[in-house]
């Protein structure tokens, strides 16, 4: 009897350990495929193609280093106007897509502000550069790079008019 009972209660342990295990695996097989394939589950290849992603979720842009120019002795009327129109002009491109981050630097260094153009190269960056008043009078130069980074910067436009209460 006790040898009976002995092996009754080493094929429970047996069934409830294998069953015990066998959930563990399944779990831990569930957690890595979210894991590892989360980015799999979550891709969405319209989205993608619609900001202009690579495989890796990136695109190329042209960043732009606005510099202080030689041109900044305007009176306070003036440097206002003169600001307006910058600011109107950002807010154009940016409108139009072509410009998808813009904004200054709160030391005053000799590098006054970044854009970020959603352009191919540099030459269309420079184009559309040379519509800004603030570049055309003088008071700002501009340093243009090729850049590479995350294509989801192309809803900042989006995100950003659903959070500002006022217009810049």
């Amino acid at each position: 009897m006790k040898s009976v009972f002995f092996q009754i209660a080493m094929v429970s342990f047996l069934v409830l350990f294998f069953t015990m295990c066998t959930d563990e695996q399944r779990t831990t097989n569930e957690h890595r495929i979210t894991s590892s394939d989360s980015n799999a589950v979550a891709y969405d290849s319209s989205l993608a193609a619609r900001l202009g992603a690579d495989d890796y979720g990136m695109r190329r842009y042209v960043m732009a280093f606005l510099k202080a120019g030689p041109n900044r002795s305007q009176d306070p009327e003036e440097a206002a106007e003169l600001q307006r129109a910058h600011l109107d002009n950002i807010a154009r491109l940016a409108e139009d897509g072509s410009l998808i981050v813009a904004g200054p630097f709160l030391d005053d260094s000799e590098i006054r502000g970044i854009y970020i153009f959603a352009v191919e190269t540099v030459d269309e960056a420079r184009k559309l550069s040379e519509t800004d008043p603030a570049i055309q009078a003088g008071s700002l130069e501009l340093e243009l790079h090729p850049w590479y980074g995350s294509a989801a910067l192309m809803q900042l436009g989006e995100v950003h008019k659903r959070i500002s209460k006022e217009a810049p």
